[in-house]
């Protein structure tokens, strides 16, 4: 099988290497052409009406009251945090499991991430490793959904309420899952969308934060920037902006992706068959995992956990065998908690054994609507091969 590809503006305008297989990929036709167009074409590529056409069909597919729209997943959870009047000398829980570092946006706002280990399946935060990290200092819970698999929102929505704290959630892998048949940024008090490469709704560089909380939503826009029309008033006065909203141009470009979302999401839900079907037949690797209360998946990359005889180092001399083969392909996570700056705040090695021993066996391989059948073989042998060359894994179990 082979899934054809959509960009309609490709080997043309772009000479490139055809041999090399990209990690990601974005899905681009011309209806995203046109719409970027017209844009250009228009009197007003700034501070127009695209982004607040794009604000509120985000909010409408997500059936939650408010859309705001920013430049990041890491800008988006900073301003919920501000929103929350969360700051330094407080605490925010959250996972050191992540590809994407939007956790920073607690530093950036002043206050301390306090870790909890995360499910070794799922590696979504673990309920039972919460509550023991739970602190007078602490003021919210920051969930994600890791490569786009939901978190057990049931318990972490139980756990929040029993402290009488906000639950946000970091939505920046996960668009268009399912937890208990409701689409993931419907969980959280504040929920953050990220739009940057490699995720399936893609504008270059943007997020969204969504809320049902007119107060919160007020408070996100107050942070944001100010409007031209606010020039005058005296809201203007009242905090300093971040001058952090979205071009129309990444607007323009995200409310055509979503418009054909469902589409995307299908069509990489093809790459994903094409990579299960060829993956059977490597031993001593973890299955892809879907919890009891996950209604449906879509991935942020294609993950392979590896056994556990091999060891990061392995781990990354596959990908370096990949890259020789013209494959790009890269390590999961580097566990937040071992990086300077939270070394720096007293973290050590070993503090999240099971954060640590995924991290050190995550292979992200490409993953996008473009791959073909051929592809994925390929990727998956030369896998198999760098993998013997250091040694064979065990079952990861």
């Amino acid at each position: 099988m082979e899934l054809t590809g959509h960009r309609e503006h490709g080997a043309d305008a772009v000479d490139a290497d055809v041999s090399f297989i990209p990690l990601s990929d974005p899905d681009i036709t011309s209806a995203e052409l046109s719409a970027v167009e017209a844009l250009l074409c228009s009197p007003r590529i700034s501070n127009g009406p695209i982004t607040d056409a794009f604000e509120k069909a985000f909010a409408a597919y997500l059936g939650r009251e408010y859309a705001v729209a920013v430049p990041s997943g890491t800008i988006g959870l900073l301003l919920a945090l501000k929103a929350l009047g969360i700051g330094p000398g407080q605490e925010v829980i959250a996972s050191p499991y992540s590809f994407r570092e939007t956790v920073h946006a607690i530093s950036l706002v002043g206050a301390r991430a306090v870790f909890a280990d995360v499910d070794y399946w799922s590696g979504a935060l673990a309920p039972s490793k919460i509550e023991e990290r739970i602190t007078a200092n602490t003021r919210a819970i920051v969930g994600g959904n890791p490569n786009g698999h939901p978190a057990p929102w049931s318990e972490l929505r139980a756990i929040a309420q029993r402290h009488q704290l906000p639950l946000l959630e970091d939505s920046t892998e996960a668009i268009g899952s399912r937890y208990k048949g409701e689409l993931v940024g419907r969980f959280g008090d504040i929920a953050v969308f990220d739009f940057a490469q490699p995720l399936a709704l893609t504008c270059g560089e943007g997020g969204m934060v969504v809320t049902d909380d007119i107060d919160v939503a007020v408070g996100l826009r107050r942070h944001r920037a100010h409007r031209l029309d606010e020039r005058s008033s005296v809201v203007v006065s009242s905090a300093a902006p971040h001058q952090a909203g979205m071009s129309d141009l990444a607007a323009a470009l995200g409310l055509a992706q979503l418009k054909r979302l469902d589409e995307i999401l299908e069509r990489r839900q093809l790459a994903e068959q094409l990579y299960n079907a060829h993956m059977q037949s490597f031993e001593g690797i973890k299955p892809p995992y879907v919890g009891p209360d996950v209604t449906e998946v879509n991935w942020f990359l294609y993950l392979v956990h590896l056994g556990t005889r091999f060891t990061r180092s392995s781990r990354d001399a596959i990908v370096d065998d990949l890259r020789i083969e013209q494959v790009e392909a890269a390590a999961y996570c580097h566990p937040l908690h071992l990086q300077r700056h939270y070394f720096e705040l007293g973290y050590r090695h070993g503090d999240f054994l099971v954060t640590e021993k995924i991290a050190d066996r995550a292979l992200a391989l490409p993953f996008h609507t473009h791959l073909t059948d051929d592809q994925v073989a390929f990727i998956v042998e030369t896998m198999k091969d760098a993998s013997i060359n250091i040694g064979a894994g065990a079952a990861i179990y």
